[in-house]
């Protein structure tokens, strides 16, 4: 699982950025342009809430597997799902606990 985990990073990682960079090349880096495309609509604003909401899960998740003493430090993974997104953060994540268990084991 863990080298499947690490394929889907990398997908994770190239797949948004397919629509990322087209939107940035002809919109700039302006946060306000980007924030409002992510409400542009009925349709938009219900994923971007799903994002957010499983974001948070996500988040949370980690903070409680490590404060229970198991899984990686959090603060990577929420900047990766920050900086990139959930699609290659979770994976990531998934990815890097694998690899803690495979050498504690």
């Amino acid at each position: 699982m863990k080298n499947i985990y690490l394929a889907l990073a990398i997908v994770g990682a190239i797949v948004p950025y397919t629509f990322f960079l087209p939107f940035l090349q002809a919109n700039g880096l302006l946060l306000q342009d980007f924030t409002g495309a992510l409400f542009a609509n009925g349709a938009a604003r219900g994923f971007t809430a799903d994002l957010v909401i499983s974001s948070l899960v996500f988040w949370l998740y980690m903070f409680n597997r490590r404060r229970a003493g198991a899984g990686p430090q959090p603060i990577a993974f929420i900047l990766i799902n920050l900086l990139i997104g959930l699609s290659c953060a979770l994976p990531a994540y998934l990815y890097v606990r694998e690899r803690q268990a495979a050498v504690a084991a």
